[in-house]
């Protein structure tokens, strides 16, 4: 079974990472056939009044313009649906996700695409994949009161569809740095491959 894994880099610093640590120990950990990596720093745009109108205009009914507008959102979907498994590097900035990685949720969150609304509510598109979130932050306990970060993200990924999410966790590097990291790579060492 050929096993693909899609590797969401979303920390601003290329060096010193840890959620780019995490990432690599967690990719080589799962020992996956293909790599499919999607760095955010390399700039994800925001959604815009012209995105929004192209991604309401019916497909056959775009322009040449509103494809081109919607290509990368396209480019990020096929990302997704490709992969078996995601892996999502989420320092917690500031209590919440880095916006880069909110500009990666805006262009691959669409109506019809990744997920659709019926009279149950909103129902997701890509499932049968698994999301491992390889968390760090200063601060930040992860499930605690101050931490918009993880469910935000797990709810996400349930509403495109993704239920089978897990966090490896790096919090709280500020206060025991040792202890924390130390944890964390035992949490990669668990993850079933």
């Amino acid at each position: 079974m050929t096993r693909t894994i899609l590797r969401i880099d979303s920390s601003a610093r290329r060096t010193g990472s840890i959620t780019r640590d995490l990432s690599d120990r967690i990719i080589e950990h799962l020992a996956p056939d293909t790599v499919i990596t999607r760095d955010l720093t390399d700039t994800i745009p925001q959604i815009d009044e012209d995105w929004v109108g192209a991604n309401f205009t019916p497909a056959a009914d775009r322009s040449e313009a509103q494809e081109d507008r919607l290509a990368l959102s396209d480019a990020l979907i096929d990302e997704i649906v490709r992969a078996d498994t995601l892996v999502i590097g989420l320092p917690i900035y500031n209590f919440s996700v880095p916006t880069a990685l909110k500009s990666w949720i805006d262009q691959i969150a669409r109506a019809g695409v990744t997920f659709q609304y019926t009279a149950d509510g909103p129902k997701g598109l890509l499932e049968g994949k698994r999301a491992i979130f390889a968390v760090a932050s200063g601060g930040t306990e992860v499930g605690s009161d101050i931490d918009f970060a993880t469910g935000y993200l797990r709810h996400i990924m349930g509403f495109i569809g993704i239920t089978d999410v897990e966090i490896v966790h790096a919090d709280r590097m500020a206060v025991e740095p040792e202890e924390t990291l130390k944890a964390a790579h035992a949490q990669v060492d668990a993850l079933a491959a």
